[in-house]
């Protein structure tokens, strides 16, 4: 952790500190940043990797194992070079570790200082395995390399087996050729009582456990000593502590972070960025009103471009904009989401479609005069599939070594970090887990391990009482919040007007595609630009739907056509049918949306920007007003105009800034410091701004108390509120995907399978929607299905492709046989007609279960008689090449036909299993899919299986779903209980059921059977269970007695374990 070297540093009355991170430079910047600010002079290095012979060499037996080389930054050329030495190390000499080589190191020296190494340098394993002399060569080698007084030889006292000897080679070295000595100190953590966490750390990441007497470990001491220790361990050699601050000293590094590098753009000759982007604003807006832009239109425009130029943010606006132009000029659905739909040249130019004025967005969210420290963020999204097309337009454009992809870090939380403290410390796995999951999950502002020992006395009881405990939530606290691993950010790209390798170190992704190694937030800390550039799947499936509308009807509808106050597209809101409507998804938000009855766009906007952790209690107020039963109340008058839109309820970011402007006197800038200060959750600045804000709140007007309230409302809206633009953006992709469903539901429901192909619980969701709306999915079929789904009338048709061992090469194959000569008449028709080279018999066995060839015979028929099949067939096949299919025509068929073999047909329990193998889920009819089933279910029950989501957890509901599987065991005490797998696709869920209620269910549970369970939820990061309290079949009801499910009426039980409770129904 950075901070915590940085305090250790001035604890211990140091100036300068270095980082030399092994073979990469992740933490550079943010540690150059972070020191600069401490006071403390940060000194850039690297440990980089050495090939023994070239970067290029990769034999396993003679380069698997690679030197160190302590490298370090005197200035801004030394860090270029660094930085230049360790992107080529990954990009070009990667071969286990990240290698650079002697060319590598003579090309790119200037600037640097070079020590010779810890025990695994060069120079040291040289000294040891060769000797002396050849040792000498590797340091004059060295010495040469990087010039008079830039080359040390590396002393190191860690109380290590044969350390001492080493350092007489070295120093007997050194004093023979005339080269300085440097004491040096490997640290790896700050104290000396991190000394066990660190060893910790080493076992998580290794997989080993701490008792294991054969693993990693690092012996001796290697935390960051005080000078008076580095003085007593290096007193013999006075040179080399004096040549350590000497190096330090030296190391003076003002890198020009900050100052921000625009990709240049192209421009008409003679003009401006700012001139160009007034041109297309002005030309753009008079195209949408048809050539006269209203006043105040013309004057919001002149505001926004004057203030654009000041930022000198008009490159950027152009920039972005060629983008998006690019996607749409290749028939790509695009949109900006975010702040920038808030600007009327945005809207102007064609970046985006929301018009600000219309739908009262304010600019200011977006930019300000006083915003140049940093680029705003325009986020772009770009159907998923299409998203690689994008990138590669950007680094056409740009040049390959200008455009990069941006890594980001996953981090040790405090649950994953009890569990893998846990597990290295060889803790039972029940002990562990238990503590885990006291921990309280949180997906906004998680909880850490000091504030649940605060806040959840259970955690805090355990802390207290057992001593085993103690020892794992301390270790886990010293490494809970460590990076645990680097990926690609999902959406990021990095772009330069100077090669990349000026400014920051890069590494190659899994995908073999450079990414830069400083995050998204660092990247914009240090100047260089940074663009969102988002695949989204629902943009695909928009497209998707569009495209086969088309096909259907012969119209083509554009997203910009649909008209945006359709009836039944709200209607479909109204009644939560939100599968596969963005934004709108989940049980949760369902049954808000339902009690809302959204009738208009902005309500959308507003829902979605309420349904977030901050604003969220202000939901009741917001739809109790919309529907007449709560009368808008302001704290003060001068709220009124900017709460009346959002019914008198506190809903956009925005607001928030209008509010200090409006109330307290703020200019703009003033606002948007405002906004970043309190949303950092910095408590001193939280502070300041408060006092700030009540005192010139009351210099305008507002009483005290008022004052304090407003503050303390508006102050958690800045960190959580969602800013208008983005709602709305939100809100009309949202409203689209309503639309279509509404009016095109085959096409919608088909394309969203499409997109959703790859997730088995997905798409059995969307079946399951498809379903409930009458339409019928019809499961994979040799002679009307295509590789994926597509639309049939008033029927889905499940793909080819979606079965389990057959590839696009046998999809191809059966295609292009039945394009050639219309549907297959039988299995030997099959066979004999498609090139079975690219059809295995393992695709066609699995075709058979899963019932794509049911047209032509029973599955098990089939199966029984398939070589016998495939034999006649590839006979035929064979004949008919060489024109000799005439000779077997009056001969027997020989084999059974494959519809007449002598073999009991497949069970429904077969089919299940073998569609559910295969394809991932059950398409064939089943009691679940039966209309009348489907009814009662949503009668009787107050949640979906496949709807339940954390805030069900702690609750008591009932669910219904079919039972897939049972088991029986006896508890310690030899009393039976058991557990059932409930399913109702695409969810899953097992129902613990203890003796009390076994006793009585058990004889009466099979599986297939529909069932009704009244219990307790539980969950946490690996699913959701229930606890059974009460299970009756579907259609019998609760017995006198026991409880019913909330709202419903009595009858016949299998059993009941205790009272449910009441609770309203609340169904999916």
């Amino acid at each position: 952790r950075i901070d915590d070297l940085l305090a250790r540093t001035r604890e211990l009355g140091m100036d300068a500190v270095a980082l030399t991170d092994h073979g990469v430079m992740f933490g550079a910047a943010d540690f150059y940043l972070a020191a600069r600010q401490a006071g403390v002079r940060p000194i850039i290095g690297c440990e980089v990797y050495v090939a023994p012979r070239t970067r290029r060499d990769r034999d396993a037996t003679l380069d698997k194992k690679a030197y160190h080389l302590t490298l370090l930054a005197r200035d801004v050329t030394g860090y270029r070079s660094l930085v230049k030495l360790v992107s080529r190390a990954q990009l070009e000499g990667f071969y286990y570790k990240p290698r650079v080589d002697r060319e590598l190191l003579r090309e790119h020296r200037e600037g640097l200082v070079c020590l010779s190494g810890c025990p695994s340098s060069e120079l040291v394993t040289t000294a040891q395995q060769v000797g002396l002399e050849a040792a000498e060569a590797v340091a004059r080698w060295h010495a040469d390399t990087f010039g008079e007084g830039n080359y040390y030889i590396e002393l190191q006292r860690h109380a290590l087996p044969g350390e001492e000897e080493t350092n007489r080679q070295l120093r007997e070295l050194a004093n023979g050729m005339g080269l300085p000595v440097i004491a040096t100190n490997d640290v790896h953590y700050p104290r000396p009582e991190q000394k066990t966490a660190h060893d910790v750390l080493l076992c998580i990441q290794t997989g080993s456990l701490v008792s294991d007497t054969d693993r990693l470990r690092m012996e001796g001491a290697y935390h960051l000593r005080a000078p008076a220790e580095m003085a007593e361990l290096f007193g013999d050699v006075p040179e080399a502590l004096a040549n350590t601050v000497a190096v330090a000293a030296r190391c003076e590094l003002d890198l020009p972070f900050g100052r921000i590098a625009m990709p240049d753009v192209e421009l008409p000759a003679g003009m401006t960025a700012g001139a160009h982007l007034r041109d297309l604003a002005t030309q753009g807006l008079a195209a949408r009103f048809g050539g006269r832009i209203p006043a105040e239109y013309q004057e919001r425009l002149g505001y926004e471009l004057d203030v654009i130029e000041v930022t000198d943010f008009a490159p950027y606006m152009l920039l972005v904009g060629d983008i998006l132009r690019f996607a749409r000029g290749r028939g790509m659905l695009t949109a900006p989401r975010g702040s920038v739909n808030g600007s009327l040249v945005a809207f102007a130019t064609g970046m985006s479609d929301i018009d600000p004025i219309k739908h009262h967005i304010m600019f200011e969210r977006f930019l300000t005069v006083g915003r140049k420290a940093s680029m705003p963020d325009v986020d772009m999204d770009f159907p998923s599939d299409r998203r690689d097309e994008v990138i590669r337009y950007i680094v056409s454009k740009y040049g390959a070594d200008h455009v990069a992809q941006i890594v980001t870090f996953g981090h040790l939380a405090a649950r994953a970090a009890v569990r893998d403290v846990g597990r290295t410390l060889g803790m039972p796995y029940g002990d562990v887990d238990r503590v885990a999951k006291l921990i309280p999950f949180r997906a906004i502002d998680p909880f850490t391990i000091d504030s649940s020992l605060q806040n959840v006395a259970e955690v805090r009881q355990l802390y207290e009482a057992d001593a085993n405990v103690r020892r794992l939530l301390e270790t886990a606290r010293e490494v809970e919040g460590l990076a645990r691993h680097a990926s690609t950010h999902a959406a990021g790209l990095v772009v330069s007007r100077e090669p990349l390798t000026e400014h920051v170190p890069l590494m190659r992704s899994t995908e073999d595609q450079p990414v830069a190694q400083f995050t998204f937030g660092t990247l914009d800390k240090i100047g260089l630009l940074k663009l969102d550039v988002l695949g989204l799947s629902n943009f695909r499936t928009i497209t998707h739907a569009l495209d086969l509308i088309a096909a259907t009807t012969g119209r083509r509808i554009a997203p910009q056509e649909i008209p945006l106050d359709s009836a039944e597209a709200f209607g479909i809101l109204r009644r939560g049918r939100t599968v596969g409507v963005f934004q709108l998804e989940g049980e949760g938000m369902t049954r808000t949306l339902r009690r809302l009855a959204p009738s208009s766009l902005d309500e959308l906007a507003a829902l979605i920007a309420l349904y977030r952790p901050g604003p969220m209690r202000h939901i009741d107020d917001y739809i109790d007003t919309k529907h007449g039963r709560r009368v808008p109340a302001y704290l003060h008058p001068k709220l009124e105009p900017i709460l009346r839109e959002t019914h008198g309820v506190l809903v956009y970011a925005d607001q928030v800034l209008r509010i200090v402007v409006d109330v307290a006197g703020y200019t703009w800038d003033e606002a948007d410091r405002f906004r970043r200060a309190v949303g950092k959750k910095i408590r001193e600045a939280m502070e300041t701004e408060h006092l700030r804000f009540v005192e010139r709140a009351v210099a305008h007007g507002m009483p005290e108390p008022t004052a304090e309230e407003v503050f303390r409302q508006i102050e958690p809206f800045a960190d959580y509120g969602f800013n208008k633009a983005h709602a709305v953006s939100y809100a009309v992709i949202a409203y689209w995907t309503a639309w279509l469903k509404a009016h095109h539901p085959v096409q919608f429901l088909t394309a969203l399978l499409e997109t959703e192909s790859g997730d088995t619980a997905k798409v059995a969701r969307a079946i399951a929607e498809a379903r409930a709306l009458g339409i019928e999915v019809l499961p994979p079929d040799v002679n009307q299905s295509e590789s994926t789904f597509w639309d049939h009338g008033q029927a889905i048709v499940f793909g080819l492709s979606a079965v389990k061992n057959v590839g696009e090469h046998a999809v191809a194959a059966l295609l292009a046989a039945r394009r050639d000569g219309g549907a297959f008449a039988s299995l030997e028709d099959l066979c004999a007609r498609v090139d079975m080279r690219a059809v295995p018999r393992r695709a066609l066995e699995s075709l058979i279960k899963v019932g794509a060839l049911s047209a032509l015979g029973e599955r098990n028929h089939m199966l029984e008689g398939l070589e016998a099949a495939l034999k006649r067939g590839r006979r035929a096949g064979a004949d008919r090449a060489t024109g000799q299919a005439s000779l077997f025509e009056s001969e027997p068929s020989g084999p059974p036909n494959a519809g007449t073999v002598d073999v009991a047909s497949a069970s429904d329990a077969e089919r299940r299993r073998w569609e559910k193998e295969l394809l991932g889920l059950q398409v064939s009819p089943s009691p679940l899919t039966e209309p009348t089933t489907r009814a009662a279910l949503l009668d009787v029950t107050e949640a979906a299986i496949y709807a339940l989501e954390d805030g069900h957890v702690g609750q008591t509901l009932t669910v219904g779903g079919l039972v897939a599987g049972r088991r029986g065991f006896l508890t310690r005490k030899g009393d039976p209980m058991g557990v059932i797998t409930l399913e109702d696709p695409p969810g899953t869920i097992e129902v613990t059921v203890f003796p009390r209620l076994w006793q009585k269910v058990a004889s009466q549970l099979s599986v297939d059977q529909v069932v009704i369970v009244t219990g307790k939820v539980e969950g946490d990061e690996s699913g959701y269970r229930m606890v059974a309290e009460n299970m009756y079949p579907l259609g019998v009801g609760a017995r006198p007695g026991a409880p019913a499910a909330p709202g419903k009426t009595g009858g016949t039980a299998i059993g009941t374990a205790g009272a449910a409770g009441s609770r309203p129904p609340h169904h999916v």
